[in-house]
């Protein structure tokens, strides 16, 4: 029988998509979480134990007889979650690509800090670093671009949407943290998970709106000072999602990684794109 594991963050999104697996597959968990009502509305088994990460006495009595510590709260909470947990305890905790942004805003910031929290520690964990996700129950960035391009006679990108993305699905995320849990590290990581491959923005917008059932989108481009600065709008027009000018800007950034270590060490290998977006938008 495997070690029994406490998700942190287990309400939220990656940490469901865990607690569902684990829950199917028999493993026993025990999810760790601040809002019960949020917990229960999700109808899990799993008996919660109540905790704030900003909090250390919750957060050490919830896990004080971990031996394996999966947190998908954010990785600002790091520091805290070491400091709360048995000396015995391994951990693996989830971040983000936004660590190696040319811009940091406070959630990249907050990421860094993470995972100079766990590779100073010592401790035996690794903390990985996800592309962007996709796919999951909620999540908000192909369903949220989906219904954007219903919208839009026209999809505007900044530099033509040339920068490059490589988007993960939740499923390959959740085998990544099932494969990190199995692993006694020899001390702390840090590790980049991301798709198979990198491929233009602009071809991304595509193959959602072709995951969709929707007409191919027309590709304007755009020069990105002026999208910054009509991004506001987006606030006032109800037909469209919010976007943010920090969201536009990093849409000039290529976030294409390799995946050796995902490929070598955890052992997985992740779904291409059009696999992924079949699962998010089932006919």
């Amino acid at each position: 029988m495997p070690d029994r594991i406490h998700v942190i963050g287990a309400a939220g999104r990656s940490g469901s998509a865990l607690c569902r697996t684990l829950a199917d597959s028999g493993i026993p968990y025990v999810p760790v979480v601040r809002d019960s009502a949020k917990w229960r509305a999700l109808g899990l088994p799993g008996e919660r134990r109540a905790a704030d990460l900003t909090d250390g006495l919750s957060l050490a009595d919830a896990l004080g007889d971990a031996r394996v510590v999966v947190s998908c709260a954010h990785a600002r909470h790091t520091a805290a979650i070491l400091a709360a947990a048995p000396d015995q305890a391994r951990f693996v905790l989830l971040g983000s690509t936004r660590r190696y942004t040319r811009w940091p805003d406070g959630h990249g910031i907050g990421v860094q800090a993470g995972e100079a929290a766990l590779l100073g520690s010592g401790r035996s964990g690794v903390m990985l670093h996800p592309t962007m996700i996709y796919g999951a129950q909620g999540e908000d960035n192909v369903q949220r671009l989906a219904a954007l391009l219903r919208r839009l006679p026209v999809v505007p990108l900044p530099g033509g949407g040339r920068a490059l993305v490589q988007p993960i699905h939740q499923d390959d995320v959740t085998r990544c943290i099932l494969a990190a849990t199995a692993i006694d590290w020899p001390g702390p990581r840090a590790v980049v998970i991301a798709g198979p491959a990198p491929l233009p923005y602009a071809d991304f917008v595509r193959a959602v709106a072709r995951a969709a059932g929707q007409r191919r989108p027309r590709i304007m481009p755009v020069p990105a000072p002026v999208l910054m600065a009509l991004a506001p709008l987006t606030g006032l027009l109800p037909f469209v999602p919010r976007i943010t000018a920090a969201e536009i800007r990093r849409l000039l950034e290529d976030k294409a990684f390799p995946i050796d270590a995902m490929l070598g060490t955890l052992g997985v290998r992740p779904i291409p794109l059009e696999e992924g977006l079949a699962r998010t938008f089932p006919s």
